[in-house]
C-alpha cells in the first residue's frame, strides 16, 4: 500500500466480491445482522468498484483509549501488515451500543481499559498478530470500528484465544452488532 505522511488519516476500503487478494475462507456471524459471504475481499485506498457484495469504509487515525505508554508500547511491540509469512486475515466489524455512546470519554476509557484490559490482553498477543484499527462510526457506515488482523497460520490458535479474551470483557457487553470474516491470501 502506499505511504502516507505521519499522522494524516488513511480512509481505508474493504470490499467483499470476486476481487481481491483475500480469499473467504469462514463467516463466522458473532451479533446481530449478518454481511453475506463472497469468494474475495479487496482492500484499497481508492474509491471502491461498486461491484462488491457489500463494501465497508473505515479510517486510520489518532489511538483514542490510549495512554502515552501504552502507545509506546504498543508501537516498539508491533511489526505491522503485509509481512510475507502473515498469510490469514480477519476482518472484524463491530457496532457498539447507544448506551457505550452516551458514556463520557473517560468513562468508557475505564471500562476499555482498567475494567476489560483490552490493549493489555492485545499487547500479549504482539508480535505474532498484526492489527489495524478502521474508525467508521463518524462516516455513516453501519459498524462503528473495522478491524483488521493479520497472522501466520501457525498463530491461528493464539488469536482465537486473543478473540475469547476480548469477547469475554465488560466492554463487548456493549457490542450490539459483529461479523467476523477469516480469509487467507492468495497471489
Amino acid at each position: 500500500m502506499p505511504s502516507t505522511p505521519a499522522n494524516a488519516p488513511l480512509l481505508v476500503h474493504f470490499e467483499a466480491g470476486t476481487l481481491g487478494n483475500w480469499a473467504t475462507t469462514h463467516l463466522l456471524p458473532q451479533i446481530g445482522e449478518v454481511l453475506p459471504s463472497a469468494p474475495r475481499l479487496n482492500i484499497a485506498l481508492d474509491e471502491k468498484s461498486g461491484s462488491a457484495v457489500w463494501a465497508l469504509k473505515g479510517v486510520v487515525s489518532s489511538l483514542r483509549y490510549t495512554t502515552r505508554a501504552e502507545a509506546v508500547d504498543l508501537l516498539a511491540r508491533s511489526e505491522g501488515l503485509g509481512r510475507p509469512a502473515a498469510t490469514r486475515g480477519v476482518l472484524i466489524p463491530i457496532r457498539k451500543s447507544p448506551a457505550w455512546w452516551a458514556l463520557a470519554q473517560d468513562e468508557r476509557r475505564a471500562i476499555y481499559e482498567e475494567q476489560s484490559r483490552h490493549t493489555s490482553i492485545g499487547m500479549k498477543y504482539l508480535p505474532h498478530i498484526a492489527r489495524r484499527l478502521h474508525h467508521s462510526r463518524d462516516l455513516s457506515e453501519p459498524f462503528d470500528f473495522l478491524t483488521w488482523f493479520e497472522f501466520a497460520p501457525a498463530h491461528e490458535a493464539a488469536f482465537d484465544a486473543l478473540l475469547g479474551e476480548l469477547r469475554a470483557s465488560t466492554e463487548w457487553t456493549y457490542v450490539d452488532r459483529e461479523v467476523e470474516f477469516r480469509f487467507d491470501r492468495v497471489a
